[in-house]
């Protein structure tokens, strides 16, 4: 399966839970999620790679494909579904619409003021 095939969804809080499909092909629930926030996805041989968690790295899951741009794909598209990533994204797009315009454009929502979208909060 690759990811455009869709194998995570949206999650708690806007984060992504990546589903693992049954090795029987008679069940057609996913067998188990993991909460994609606090990870890191790493590349352990050319078509392999982990998911670990920061506040438990000894757990880890494996995962494998069927070529090495398979594998490319996935771990960058699990990097980009975190919560963290995305919010990055917004306040990073944010700042660079107001240097050039000068102003917010979240103000228009209401909701430029909320610590979540603030450079402050945002961790290098």
């Amino acid at each position: 399966m690759s990811p455009a095939q869709g194998g995570s969804q949206a999650g708690p809080r806007g984060g992504q839970v990546l589903t693992a499909p049954s090795r029987r092909p008679c069940l057609l629930q996913p067998v188990g999620a993991l909460l994609l926030e606090r990870c890191r996805v790493i590349r352990e041989e050319p078509s392999a790679f982990s998911i670990s968690f920061i506040e438990d790295p000894e757990r880890k899951y494996h995962f494998e494909c069927s070529s090495e741009e398979q594998c490319q794909e996935w771990m960058e598209a699990l990097r980009q579904a975190s919560y963290e990533f995305m919010r990055r994204s917004l306040v990073f797009y944010r700042n660079e619409i107001r240097k050039v315009t000068g102003k917010d454009p979240l103000e228009q929502f209401g909701i430029s003021e909320e610590a979540r979208f603030q450079l402050s909060g945002l961790q290098a």
